[in-house]
């Protein structure tokens, strides 16, 4: 996945909104957090991440989920964009997105996609 694919993932969600963090693009939904690119290491971080789900991840794919002592003691984990599946990286803004995103939003966007 190339940074213009991830965005266009990330803006494909209603009310995602772009910004900076960190020197970095960022994206809140809901003034909430989202995700956002890690320039560093051309990583997303994705949140709402289990530390036993992290590990998984971690050991299954370790060129694409990792992790730094920064994000450690928090429930995410880092994805190389490179490696990282565009639909694995929807379905884990799919669950982020329901849990930031105003109710009303989530049932109007869950209609439109069974539709």
């Amino acid at each position: 996945m190339t940074p213009d694919e991830m965005k266009a993932i990330v803006m494909s969600f209603p009310g995602a909104e772009e910004g900076m963090s960190y020197g970095s693009p960022a994206f809140k939904v809901n003034g909430k957090f989202f995700t956002r690119l890690r320039r560093e290491d051309a990583s997303v971080v994705l949140v709402d991440i289990s530390a036993d789900e992290r590990d998984m991840l971690m050991e299954a794919e370790p060129a694409t989920f990792h992790i730094t002592p920064h994000y450690k003691d928090y429930p995410s984990v880092l994805a190389r964009i490179e490696t990282l599946h565009p639909g694995s990286f929807r379905n884990f803004l799919e669950r982020r997105f329901r849990k930031v995103a105003k109710k009303s939003v989530v049932k109007a966007w869950e209609a439109e996609q069974a539709a």
